[in-house]
Formats: C-alpha cells, sequence, structure tokens
C-alpha cells in the first residue's frame, strides 16, 4: 500500500475513514458530549451519557486487544509515552468543560454542528483552534511549558491503569485492559432502555471502533514506514488548529491524520444532515450570545492544550489506552460543564 502512496496520504486517510464514522454518528446518532451531559443533569435522560461509557468500553475492549496481538506499541502512543501531569489534567479539563458550556459544543460537536450548516459553530472552530496555538506553540506557549513541563516517560511503568495493575498483580496488561472494557460495555447496557434503543447502541460501537481504527492505522503505517509519524487516533483541540493552519499554507504543513480526522467529521456530519433532512444555514443574531462563544472557545482551547485532550481526545483516545490522565480529565470536565450549565440556566443566586 505504502508504494502506491505516501506516508502521509496514508495517515490522512485513516484519519478521514474514522472521522467520517465519527461525523456521521454525531448527526444520525446525537452523539454528543454537552448533550450527554444536559440530558442527564437537567433531562434525567442518561441514554446519552450511556452512549459515551458504550464507546469508551469498545475503545478499551479493541485497543487492548490490539495490543494483546502484537499490532498496538503502547510506547509509540502519546498519552503512554509522557509522565502524568495530575494539575494539568485537573486545570485543563476545569477549563475545557466551562469553555465547553460557554460555547454550547467542544470541538468535536462544533465540527458536527458546521456540517449541519451551523455557522455559529464556524466562529467556535476558528477561535479555538487559534486559542490552541496560541498556548501550543504561540505567544503562551513558554508560559506554558514553564508551569506544566512535559516529561517523557524513561525506563518506568507506562502511565496507564491496566500497566500499574499489571505491574502490581502480575497479571498481562492487555487481558486486564479488556476485563475492564468489557466492565464499561455491561454498565451501559445496564439499562434496559439503552438496550431498547438500538440506534444508540449501534452508533456507539461505530465511535469506538472509529478509535480503535485510529491506533491500529497509524501503527501500521509506523511500523512500515520510514518516516516515523505518531501513533494517534482522533482528538480535536490541537488538529483543529493544525487543519486551519494547512488550509492557509498547505505546502508548509502537509497532511497529516489530525486533518483527515477533521476533515472527517466535516464531511460526515454534512452527509448525515442530508440523510435526516437537518442541513440549514444559522447564524448568531444576538451578540452577546456571540461574544459568549467566542470566549468560551478561547477558554475550552486553552484548557484542550493543559489537559493534553478535549472530549473525544481524552475522553475516548486516552480512555481507550487507560491512560491515567483520562478519568481525571473528564472527571474535571464534567465538573467545569456542570459549573458553566448551572451559570447559564439557572445561574449562581441561591434558590429561593
Amino acid at each position: 500500500m505504502l508504494d502506491m502512496m505516501s506516508e502521509e496520504v496514508a495517515v490522512t486517510l485513516v484519519g478521514l475513514g474514522g472521522g467520517l464514522a465519527l461525523g456521521l454518528a454525531a448527526r444520525l446518532g446525537r452523539f454528543c458530549t454537552l448533550g450527554a451531559i444536559e440530558d442527564w443533569l437537567y433531562g434525567g435522560n442518561d441514554i446519552r451519557m450511556r452512549m459515551w461509557v458504550m464507546a469508551i468500553g469498545v475503545a478499551v475492549v479493541g485497543s487492548f486487544g490490539l495490543l494483546a496481538s502484537g499490532y498496538l506499541t503502547g510506547a509509540d502512543t502519546y498519552y503512554l509515552s509522557i509522565r502524568w501531569m495530575p494539575l494539568a489534567s485537573i486545570v485543563g479539563g476545569l477549563m475545557f468543560g466551562y469553555g465547553m458550556a460557554l460555547c454550547g459544543n467542544c470541538g468535536f460537536g462544533a465540527l458536527a454542528r458546521l456540517g449541519g450548516g451551523d455557522l455559529r459553530s464556524f466562529v467556535i472552530v476558528l477561535v479555538m483552534g487559534v486559542a490552541t496555538y496560541v498556548v501550543l506553540s504561540g505567544p503562551l506557549a513558554p508560559l506554558r511549558a514553564m508551569l506544566f513541563q512535559q516529561n517523557p516517560v524513561i525506563d518506568t511503568i507506562p502511565p496507564g491503569m491496566a500497566h500499574y495493575l499489571s505491574h502490581w498483580s502480575g497479571v498481562s496488561a492487555p487481558v486486564i485492559g479488556i476485563v475492564i472494557g468489557l466492565g464499561f460495555v455491561a454498565a451501559a447496557l445496564g439499562s434496559a432502555s439503552f438496550r431498547a434503543d438500538r440506534t444508540a447502541v449501534f452508533w456507539s460501537i461505530i465511535v469506538g471502533l472509529a478509535v480503535v481504527s485510529g491506533w491500529a492505522g497509524t501503527q501500521w503505517v509506523f511500523d512500515r514506514g520510514f518516516d516515523a509519524l505518531p501513533v494517534v487516533s482522533h482528538s480535536f483541540s490541537a488538529p483543529v488548529g493544525e487543519s486551519i493552519l494547512f488550509a492557509m499554507t498547505g505546502s508548509a504543513g502537509g497532511l497529516s491524520f489530525a486533518i483527515g480526522s477533521v476533515a472527517g467529521v466535516w464531511s460526515g456530519a454534512f452527509v448525515g444532515s442530508l440523510i435526516k433532512g437537518h442541513f440549514r444555514w444559522e447564524a448568531c443574531e444576538d451578540p452577546r450570545e456571540l461574544r459568549r462563544q467566542i470566549i468560551g472557545a478561547a477558554i475550552m482551547g486553552a484548557g484542550a492544550v493543559l489537559a493534553l485532550g478535549c472530549t473525544v481526545g481524552q475522553g475516548l483516545s486516552a480512555f481507550s489506552l487507560l491512560a491515567v490522565s483520562a478519568p481525571v480529565t473528564v472527571a474535571a470536565i464534567l465538573a467545569g460543564a456542570a459549573l458553566g450549565l448551572r451559570q447559564l440556566i439557572v445561574g449562581f443566586s441561591p434558590a429561593e
């Protein structure tokens, strides 16, 4: 395969395929982080929250299945190759969740809504992508590096829950990971209403498999290529900024998995909106709403850099490897989102 195309094109196609699946899941399966949180906290409905749990379980089982079969090397992945920074996970997660509530979307959700014609999401995508790079490699990068220095893991146990449990118990990490993943699946399927919603179950599985496809595809290219491209899966914080840079200076940056993933989500969401008959152009008519979305997108982009991922990057891709950072970051994102939603919906004044 690599004798027919460059390695960059190969990983871009891998990202595109998984992104298409994620975009379709967002529009046809209503797979959405903030929507799941709102349904759970204010709607008394946990179906979409269980979709996330199911997707995590499928992704964990699939990823550790790849590790068990030798088709994935954990040390090659970003989340298991750097030391965990607890404060960065907490601060970044809180920022991301709060900004997500102000925006009304995370990066993934904004791309999916943009695919349905929502121009408000276009503003969120642009601001978030720029804010991400301001903190990642722009003017605020030195401050970020000083406060949250990333150090590689050298001659120590990879920062993964399954790897720690393996070290303590002697049981192989893949076996532990698969068991934990099946536990997530069982927890999601513990609700009769969720089991009865075949659409929700189906798209949850598709989302989990999309994450696994990212690991499998990029590892395959890494093992057979010569460019040492990173072994990654889907995330929508820095990749949004990278896609903006590519759109402006394509000849300088080149293609990547991230660019394919972002393009795939937008394309899949566009197709899904056409299938559902939901595509329509929408714009922001309230300056206060626009201001809130711009501020929220900036906070969200900065928080994603500190937390080393977003709701998909940490909540699915990192979680699929049971990285220690994942549950802490996800908990912080949930707390930040709950705080932001409370501010928007009921305010901070005490109940009468």
